[in-house]
């Protein structure tokens, strides 16, 4: 499986998927804050499945490949 999520990219998907989990913990968003664990899950591991659906990539390494 090679990276398809840059630098940029995954910091941003950190900060979305921890906003969304706190919201559902703080916020009033419920059960619903769970889906902040999608953006959380494909920084960490650097792979987005929905980028190779559409054949798209953020990760620098990868257009050079």
């Amino acid at each position: 499986m090679s990276h398809n999520v840059g630098g940029i990219d995954r910091i941003v998907r950190i900060l979305v998927g921890l906003a969304l989990i706190a919201a559902g913990i703080w916020g009033g968003l419920g059960w619903w804050g769970a889906i902040g664990a999608v953006p959380l899950l494909t920084a960490l591991v650097g792979y987005c499945p929905a980028y190779s659906l559409f054949g798209l990539s953020t990760c620098p390494l990868a257009r050079r490949a």
